[in-house]
């Protein structure tokens, strides 16, 4: 680059949230109930978190104080977005990674797939839309929201709240559950009003680290960090092995802070199933019929990475990887 050439910084991945407590105007009000138990949840973990890790939290809170606003006064957001250098970003829920008290109710954001009830999983994210909506309407030019659609819980009303999301300024896709437990998988034709509206949208439909079977984990944490990222990207499978997007050839799917490592042998791999390897021959004739090109082709057009944080051999790999 030239000394006086100028680049524009866009951030993949911000996340946005107001204290948990805040959401309350914006649930209805036959939820206040089921969010005040949410919320005792959310106030012992976090005296939890501080008996475990004191210093660093009271650290960390008192010293950017100010900044830290920027999770829900926008105001404070563009100050330190312009202190950065960054132009524009993409916004996913659940701001306080430290102690998880800017989180959507009932844990609507990362881990959406957790929740039981269909009622508190669109209520919550419901509530976050709204917030959001707000939040982007103060400056849409340099705003991606990504709103919350539990699209697992019911096809319905998941179609229902894309649409309400589509035609609001600075919303710019939605995120699903990461993983879909014991509800229907992806590959399902019965979320094929879900991908239609998306793609009638033009939103790209998300999914973001967070979410794992930590349940079968217990308390070895490294399992959940070896396993993480696979929860992250193993829908991408679902729906392309599964034709969704054949059927529907301007629907984008956004992995994010899902690493990116993966992604060439990923392709490689894939391509092997449908070139006949001699392994592959018989698998590769039960698929005949269902991807019109290679599985790599899809990367790039239907298939993308949001790599935040990306390490320094993903980046030595940029070219492999696409």
């Amino acid at each position: 680059m030239e000394p006086n050439d100028r680049y524009t910084i866009i951030s993949a991945d911000a996340h946005a949230g107001l204290p948990c407590e805040e959401y309350r105007p914006y649930l209805e009000e036959k939820y206040h109930a089921a969010f005040d138990e949410f919320l005792r949840e959310r106030q012992e973990n976090r005296a939890l978190q501080m008996k475990l890790n004191y210093d660093y939290i009271t650290h960390w809170e008192t010293e950017h104080e100010e900044g830290l606003r920027g999770a829900f006064d926008a105001e404070q957001r563009d100050k330190e977005m312009d202190a950065d250098g960054v132009a524009a970003e993409v916004i996913f829920p659940d701001a306080d990674a430290i102690t998880g008290m800017e989180s959507p109710p009932f844990g609507a954001g990362l881990s959406a797939g957790e929740i039981d009830d269909p009622e508190l999983a669109f209520a919550g994210a419901r509530a976050h839309n709204r917030f959001l909506v707000e939040l982007c309407a103060t400056s849409p030019q340099r705003r991606a929201g990504v709103g919350l659609v539990p699209i697992t819980h019911d096809v319905g009303r998941a179609v229902a709240e894309v649409e309400w999301l589509a035609d609001k300024p600075g919303i710019r896709g939605v995120m699903i559950p990461t993983m879909w437990r014991h509800h229907t998988p992806y590959n399902d034709p019965s979320y094929d009003p879900v991908w239609a509206a998306c793609e009638a949208a033009n939103f790209p439909v998300h999914t973001h680290s967070g979410e794992a079977p930590r349940e079968e984990m217990n308390e070895f944490i490294g399992i959940y960090l070896a396993e993480v990222v696979f929860w992250t990207h193993r829908p991408i499978a679902h729906l392309l092995f599964s034709g969704a997007f054949e059927r529907f050839p301007g629907l984008k799917f956004v992995v994010t802070e899902g690493a990116s490592y993966w992604v060439a042998d990923m392709k490689w791999k894939w391509d092997q199933y449908l070139g006949g390897g001699h392994t592959t021959k018989k698998m590769a004739a039960l698929m005949k019929g269902i991807l019109s090109k290679l599985p790599s082709e899809y990367f790039g057009e239907n298939i993308f990475v949001g790599a935040s944080t990306m390490s320094k051999e993903e980046i030595r790999r940029r070219h492999s990887i696409g």
